[in-house]
């Protein structure tokens, strides 16, 4: 159900479209309520009453939604977004809040083997085969590859609410396969199809967040998929704590990640579809209302404005993927793609993998280093949350790499011969736990957000899909390479290599990367060409 505001009433007369005074057609705008699902669900049902003089609307070409608003700008003059002020983001905080539980799920897969990798061995009869236990590791971040990159496709195709829904259903299907599977390869197949959802979700639910959400909490919903990341990892590893102890609880970890993905698949039908995709899709008239919904009544008309600056709807030209890694927008690509892989050139993945055995190494034990470690990046993505909008996403990123840089060097000090004792301890533990923290206040949440923001439009949904491919990629062999390297040349040498890293992309960010705070997309966009 909708309501067009008086502007858009004539706009649609000016295009021949049918009477507005037909009974039929809603004269009710339906409001999204995640505290009120029986009457969201009462909307769905009725729906259906109005999709004959809906689909009279969607038919109309952003083209000529264009045009007809610069034929009825004399007569009602588009206020500028100074003079209406910041709309409310209350509006879109729910439809933001149910995308994230998608980053919930991302984090919760990833962790929840951890904890209950050596009960599954024992109950499906490949303990002691590390070749096994690392197949339900790498196949999850195999297939997430695959994910990401069709969720590009699935973007364009399907729209923002459709692909969170195909993430979803892979999630179920493999959580409930690797719950009642009996053997290594049941197993193996559940986890690819979990991972398969995992590389879906966080393209989609980062450009989603950055096009509803209103241009001065951007940064702040943007840092809420991190914070729902952390979240579904420290999950995971509370909820398989009792896995060692009770025999089968590892299949109750698997049927519990179904919940959340039913949640996700079931509310996305009431959420707003993105009106940057719809208005592309050349559905000016059904990009209002869902601008109405986030935005409210009187940032309608401005914010329509502003999305025709950069984007003409039907006129926006196909990208092919070649234009990607070898075209005009190869610059863009490489640099979002730069940024991914040096994030995991860091040795974020690697600290958390190698993180128990350093506790252990000093009589700490496994679950205590988790909780530590889980602590530290949820305190730093929320302080990132708090921040992103004040200081921006290039300062964040720029203190982040830095303050990583500086950590790994304690940690290579705590792992000379000059240090023995308290001081190793407290040099290794404290650059761990540091390298953590400073991690989760820029090069965690930032890099998703940032290239939401600076993608053209066109080229938005597959250039995300090819970063985030390059991603699973980098994220993969420094997995696969981690413990091999760490046995021929010391932890001291390794942490060297990846502080070297983190300072080269200190330098890259600081040549390449723009400052978007604040700004619309439209603005980002237009400033970039």
């Amino acid at each position: 159900m909708f309501m067009l505001t008086p502007p858009s009433r004539r706009i649609l007369q000016s295009l021949s479209s049918p009477s507005l005074s037909d009974p039929h057609f809603p004269q009710s705008a339906g409001k999204f309520s995640v505290s009120s699902l029986g009457q969201g669900f009462f909307k769905f049902a009725m729906r259906g009453r109005h999709v004959d003089a809906y689909s009279a609307y969607k038919r109309v070409t952003s083209r000529d939604y264009y045009n007809a608003y610069d034929r009825v700008e004399d007569s009602d003059r588009l206020l500028s977004g100074k003079d209406l002020g910041n709309p409310s983001w209350t509006r879109s905080l729910p439809h933001m809040l149910v995308a994230a539980v998608s980053s919930f799920l991302f984090g919760y897969h990833l962790g929840v083997v951890n904890e209950t990798l050596d009960s599954i061995s024992l109950d499906l009869g490949f303990n002691g085969n590390p070749f096994a236990k690392g197949l339900v590791v790498s196949t999850c971040l195999g297939a997430a590859f695959v994910g990401s990159l069709v969720s590009g496709y699935i973007l364009d195709g399907v729209g923002h609410r459709r692909a969170f829904q195909l993430c979803a259903l892979p999630m179920i299907i493999g959580a409930s396969m690797s719950a009642t599977a009996h053997s290594l390869w049941g197993m193996i197949l559940g986890r690819i199809f979990v991972g398969t959802g995992m590389g879906i979700g966080p393209p989609v639910a980062a450009l989603y967040v950055s096009e509803i959400s209103p241009a001065f909490v951007r940064g702040t919903f943007g840092s809420f998929t991190q914070i729902a990341t952390c979240l579904g990892l420290m999950g995971a590893l509370f909820i398989g704590l009792p896995a060692k102890d009770i025999v089968g609880w590892w299949r109750v970890c698997f049927w519990v990640s179904t919940v959340p993905a039913a949640v996700l698949a079931i509310c996305m039908e009431f959420c707003a579809e993105s009106p940057h995709w719809l208005f592309k899709r050349g559905r000016g008239a059904e990009a209002e209302v869902e601008f109405e919904k986030l935005l409210g009544g009187p940032h309608v008309k401005f914010a329509m404005a502003e999305l025709s600056k950069s984007e003409r709807g039907d006129e926006v030209e196909t990208v092919k993927f070649s234009e990607l890694v070898n075209g005009r927008h190869f610059k863009m690509v490489f640099i979002g793609s730069t940024i991914f892989a040096l994030q995991q050139l860091s040795g974020i993945n690697a600290v958390f993998y190698f993180s128990s055995t350093v506790f252990k190494s000093f009589g700490i034990p496994s679950a205590i280093a988790n909780v530590c470690v889980g602590v530290a990046n949820l305190s730093g993505s929320i302080v990132a949350m708090i921040l992103m909008d004040k200081l921006g996403r290039k300062v964040l990123l720029l203190g982040s790499f830095t303050g990583m840089a500086v950590s790994l060097s304690l940690q290579v000090s705590g792992a000379s011969s000059f240090t023995s004792g308290s001081g190793a301890l407290s040099l290794s533990v404290g650059g761990m736990l540091l390298f953590v923290l400073m991690f989760s206040l820029g090069a965690g949440p930032v890099p998703g957000l940032l290239l939401s923001e600076i993608l053209p439009s066109c080229i938005r949904a597959k250039a995300m899909a090819v970063c985030m491919a390059v991603h699973w990629v980098v994220n993969f062999f420094v997995g696969l390479f981690f413990l091999p390297l760490l046995e021929k040349i010391g932890p001291q040498l390794l942490y060297t290599i990846f502080g070297i890293f983190c300072v080269l992309a200190v330098i890259f960010v600081k040549r390449n990367v723009v400052e978007t705070k604040g700004k619309s997309l439209q603005e980002i966009e237009i400033g970039l060409q």
